[in-house]
């Protein structure tokens, strides 16, 4: 039986277009895996603190603060996310960048020693690789001939995913939702068919 791990990361939390794309994609993984248990990892509401001192130490050498502080919390979220065969992410643009909720998710489960070794030829991952999909919504467009704004959110994911293990990355986004209602629509309607197209040439 697979774990499907939903990090979901917008303050808006279930009316969120973020929300409402992750649940159309949880929707054709649950038809490929029927029996699949959903394990929801609300964390919009801001209920994932920074890194402490703590988490700060171990960093920096090799001392055991492993149940103490925000450890204890970074231990949770790692096995949650070593746990899931697929990891969905769902989360908006702030900024052009991830908003700091979702930062402070990355902070805790990309961690020295745990997630990822360093080694003189450069960092090593330590996780096994698994599909990820990621759930964008943003106000603006940031990709295509339409783009009017940088984008530091895809980049940036691919590369700290990359870095701990995860390569099989999947991105869907809803661009645009400061537009007008009727361009809103479309937009959602293209991302869905993108969708659709894409379950039904791949299997998990």
């Amino acid at each position: 039986m697979k774990t499907i791990l939903h990090v979901s990361c917008s303050p808006r939390g279930q009316d969120a277009e973020s929300y409402r794309l992750s649940q159309k994609i949880i929707g054709s993984l649950l038809q490929q895996e029927p029996t699949a248990v959903l394990v929801d990892r609300v964390i919009g509401d801001g209920s994932i603190p920074a890194v402490d001192a703590d988490y700060a130490l171990s960093q920096g050498s090799a001392a055991d603060v492993s149940d103490q502080g925000s450890m204890i919390l970074s231990e949770q979220l790692i096995r949650e996310l070593e746990s899931a065969d697929v990891v969905l992410i769902s989360t908006p643009m702030h900024n052009y960048t991830v908003p700091s909720t979702l930062k402070a998710w990355i902070d805790h489960v990309v961690r020295a020693r745990r997630t990822f070794n360093v080694t003189a030829a450069g960092k090593v991952p330590l996780l096994r690789d698994r599909p990820v999909f990621i759930a964008i919504a943003a106000g603006g467009r940031f990709s295509g001939e339409r783009a009017r704004q940088p984008d530091f959110l895809t980049p940036y994911l691919q590369a700290i995913l990359n870095m701990i293990g995860l390569y099989d990355l999947t991105f869907f986004s809803v661009q645009g939702t400061g537009s007008n209602p009727d361009a809103i629509v479309k937009t959602r309607a293209r991302t869905h068919q993108a969708l659709e197209d894409h379950f039904a040439s791949v299997r998990l």
